[in-house]
């Protein structure tokens, strides 16, 4: 797809292909364009595949061949575009595949059903298991420089000592740090000419001097609170400042509840912060950030509060019960993938609506000037703003 949310009229719709299996010959179809984005949002200027993920697969082509059984790792795929293209177009099997949003990861299921690939890759944490005798990584660029880090020193770490990794992305969203990133970690790097708007860094020679020293961790006298974060969760181990704006009004939320859940929980802090508040409430914390997830179990450890805060990977309140929640707490995000979209809060709202017991609370800190009031008292009930300033606005919503 162009910038502009075309299609590349110069990039292929359909490619065939002929394989040999084990038993006989087989002419296979892909077709990128049939990749859907669900369960994500689905929209017109959001999509499930771009040039660069054609432009990896097309830089890696030779590699992958050599090692299509068994040797293939994809991270960041954000649809399945290049695990199936890897597997559809060159044969590989045994592709193993870290995705940090769970969304990712069923929209990759869900895809590969539909072109009968489903066999040809397993989803794994990002680790040992998942890199070790990896000789070719494919690899879409994340957005944040920390999230590369990680994941650069995981490659350098636990691959095969000849890993190639083909990393890629849009220009738009490159930056020349990530080619330092890279070079903390490989001995080469060799930055591959530009096509349609992208670039693969190609890099390769594992540094022995490479270091990996996530989760970073912080101290809050203020808040009595350790944070702890991994590569690329949101604000780091920082405490932004919407999630800033709750934790002033905690004392103020449903004094009765019994059963809280911080609603994408990035590193924890409202979670942590809230069980310690009040010492006989349960806590979910939940995120579909595998990142988040984990930096927020940390935060948890951290603060000695495992045994009344849960922190579970789900794509938004799925799994939980209707009318099981006293108090719920959200600070939405706005952005999907690099796009301003308010699909994903809307959503997070609907799950909120589910599983909040009549009478029970949501509290949403969110940008006032998406001015969400009119549509949490549509889909929760009753909406009063608790406090506002030019950048944040506190609500809370009293469930039907």
């Amino acid at each position: 797809m162009s910038e502009s949310g075309t299609h590349d009229q110069s990039a292929p719709r359909n490619i065939r292909m002929n394989a040999k299996d084990s038993m006989n010959e087989f002419e296979f179809e892909f077709d990128f364009d049939r990749l859907r984005r669900r369960p994500d949002i689905e929209a017109e200027n959001l999509f499930a595949v771009d040039a660069s993920d054609r432009l990896i697969l097309d830089e890696a082509a030779g590699a992958i061949a050599a090692y299509r059984s068994g040797g293939v790792v994809v991270l960041e795929d954000r649809y399945g575009a290049l695990t199936l293209g890897a597997a559809a177009l060159h044969d590989a099997r045994g592709i193993r595949v870290y995705q940090d949003a769970l969304s990712g990861e069923y929209a990759l299921d869900s895809n590969a059903s539909g072109v009968n690939l489903t066999d040809a890759y397993r989803s794994l944490p990002l680790g040992e298991e998942l890199l070790s005798d990896a000789h070719v990584v494919l690899l879409q660029l994340p957005k944040s420089l920390d999230a590369l880090d990680e994941i650069a020193g995981a490659i350098a770490k636990y691959a095969a000592p000849d890993v190639i990794v083909f990393a890629g992305g849009r220009i738009k969203h490159m930056t020349v740090s990530m080619n330092e990133v890279l070079r903390r970690h490989f001995g080469a790097l060799n930055v591959r000419p530009a096509r349609q708007k992208s670039r693969v860094l190609i890099a390769s020679s594992p540094l022995a001097t490479s270091t990996t020293d996530w989760p970073h961790s912080e101290k809050y006298e203020d808040f009595d609170l350790v944070v702890r974060g991994h590569g690329g969760v949101f604000a780091g181990t920082s405490i932004d400042i919407g999630t800033r704006a709750l934790l002033e009004v905690l004392d103020r939320m449903k004094p009765d509840a019994e059963r809280a859940i911080d609603l994408g929980c990035g590193t924890g802090v409202l979670a942590s912060a809230l069980a310690a508040q009040r010492p006989r409430l349960r806590v979910l914390a939940t995120d579909q950030s595998a990142v988040a997830v984990a930096s927020a179990r940390a935060t948890v450890d951290a603060n000695a509060l495992a045994e009344r805060v849960t922190v579970v990977r789900a794509d938004g309140l799925s799994g939980q019960a209707d009318d099981s929640a006293d108090l719920i707490l959200l600070n939405p995000p706005f952005h999907i993938g690099a796009s301003v979209h308010a699909g994903l809060a809307e959503k997070l709202f609907i799950d909120a609506a589910r599983v909040l017991a009549p009478g029970g609370e949501l509290w949403t800190v969110w940008n006032t000037h998406l001015g969400y009031r009119p549509i949490l008292t549509r889909i929760v009930g009753s909406t009063r703003q608790v406090g506002r300033n030019t950048k944040f606005t506190v609500t809370v919503s009293t469930g039907r």
